[in-house]
């Protein structure tokens, strides 16, 4: 327990800097997709989606169960909304969309929330945007476009329907981020972050219990061990210690700019899938670059 309220410290000790959070969310998030495909190899994506949801919700609960006992009755439906949104679909389809797409690809694709983030930001939240950041999310578009199109170099063809689960995965991140900030702007990253896994633990554990999870056949696979440690990485790191942070990072920061870090961590995940035996070409190193660029483009200026 000691060990939980030190690590509780010592997030709150990061300096409120949205570059630092960016950094730090990369690494962590950018690492998540390798853990996701390994997670693959003992479980199937319904097993993988839940046992994510149950090992991030204990952890959270340990680590700060106190912070929800202020949450109101309207705080607690905008939860669950978002509890759905931004985490109990995403594990999903990424889950299932990783049994045919590479690590490497599922974190590139998922470089177009901030481009869902600004059309949403624009239809419906009347956001006025600057021309600077028109520039910057175009060049991460257009730099996440590359990307892809490397991947069909050393391909030659893409499973483009599980692709277009990711891009599910991101228009339910880019709706969340709003959400976020305009209905729970006054709840605490911790209980927000806690209200949402309570909010989607019961259905998760549904599905767990339909699933052969139990079966004694599942049990008694030596990779299922190996994959629920790799998992229980993924959840105590990418999905709880992660999603306080972005809490934190979408209080600081514009809501485009909080979604742009979809534009780094995928240098990450080709770094992993790289040492996987991922393979990475010319096209997919220039368009990081252009992605890079989008992201410094896509902060916010001071001045119109």
């Amino acid at each position: 327990m000691d060990d939980f309220h030190q690590l509780c410290t010592a997030m709150r000790l990061i300096p409120e800097n949205k570059w630092i959070y960016l950094f730090i969310l990369s690494i962590i998030w950018g690492s998540s997709y390798i853990l996701i495909k390994r997670g693959l190899v003992g479980l199937t994506p319904v097993e993988l989606g839940s046992m994510r949801i149950v090992f991030a919700t204990l952890f959270l609960l340990i680590l700060g169960y106190r912070s929800i006992s202020k949450l109101t009755k309207n705080q607690w439906k905008w939860l669950v909304v978002t509890g759905f949104l931004g985490t109990f679909f995403p594990s999903f389809l990424f889950a299932f969309a990783q049994q045919h797409v590479d690590s490497a690809v599922a974190a590139i694709t998922n470089s177009l929330t901030p481009i869902f983030t600004l059309l949403i930001g624009i239809v419906f939240f009347a956001n006025r945007i600057f021309a600077k950041q028109y520039w910057g999310v175009l060049l991460g578009f257009i730099g996440s476009l590359g990307l892809i199109f490397g991947g069909n170099e050393i391909s030659g063809t893409q499973p483009y329907p599980y692709i277009l689960m990711i891009m599910c995965a991101s228009m339910c991140y880019a709706v969340n981020i709003y959400f976020l900030k305009e209905k729970l702007a006054d709840v605490s990253p911790m209980a927000m972050t806690l209200g949402n896994f309570i909010s989607i633990l019961p259905p998760a554990v549904v599905l767990l219990l339909f699933s052969d999870f139990f079966s004694a056949k599942k049990l008694a696979n030596p990779q299922v061990l190996s994959s629920l440690g790799f998992i229980a990485l993924l959840a105590f790191l990418g999905t709880a210690i992660a999603k306080v942070m972005f809490n934190r990072f979408v209080k600081m920061a514009s809501a485009v700019f909080a979604s742009s870090v979809t534009y780094t961590l995928p240098l990450v995940a080709l770094f992993w899938g790289t040492l996987d035996g991922e393979h990475i070409n010319v096209y997919q190193i220039l368009s990081a670059v252009v992605i890079l660029i989008g992201v410094s483009l896509a902060h916010k200026p001071a001045k119109n």
